[in-house]
């Protein structure tokens, strides 16, 4: 952090010093049986769905409730691109988290993809920004303080935050 004239603070990190770099990706054609058996194996909540190599939507567990299970539909038949979200929204990686928040919570979104000249780089998510640094501790408080933060953002704000 460094200080700013009138004593406030401003974040220095970006999303590049808190990004995952291993970033699981399908192509937009596959079953969600199998975007879902990706996920199981990897142990994470999201897959970037590319077409061509570029990524173009996100697929996460809540899609596979929302869209596959409350809609019964069949995981095997089901292709990714049908339930995916999209368009996706991103960021570079030296968008700053302080921005990378701000988008979140105007987005009601906990991913980011970090992209740089067309290049899937990384993810990063509100848990990581969460349990990143002590310091933005404050940052998020103000955020879901002054903005009405949907449920599931509040109970990652709850749990991690102390």
């Amino acid at each position: 952090m460094t200080q700013e004239a009138g004593g406030n603070r401003k974040v220095s990190l970006s999303v590049k010093d808190i990004m995952t770099e291993d970033v699981v990706t399908v192509d937009e054609h596959a079953s969600v049986k199998e975007a879902a058996e990706a996920m199981n194996q990897h142990e994470i909540g999201c897959v970037i769905v590319v077409r061509k190599g570029e990524a173009v939507g996100i697929l996460t567990e809540r899609d596979l409730l929302k869209h596959v299970i409350v809609e019964g539909k069949d995981a095997n038949a089901t292709k990714v691109k049908e339930i995916m979200s999209s368009p996706l929204e991103v960021v570079s990686s030296d968008t700053s988290l302080e921005d990378a928040v701000q988008l979140m919570f105007k987005k009601k979104i906990k991913k980011l993809p970090v992209i740089r000249e067309g290049k899937l780089l990384g993810l990063v998510s509100l848990t990581d920004i969460v349990r990143c640094q002590p310091a933005l501790i404050k940052l998020l408080k103000s955020f879901a303080a002054t903005q009405d933060a949907p449920k599931s953002m509040k109970k990652v704000i709850d749990y991690y935050i102390v």
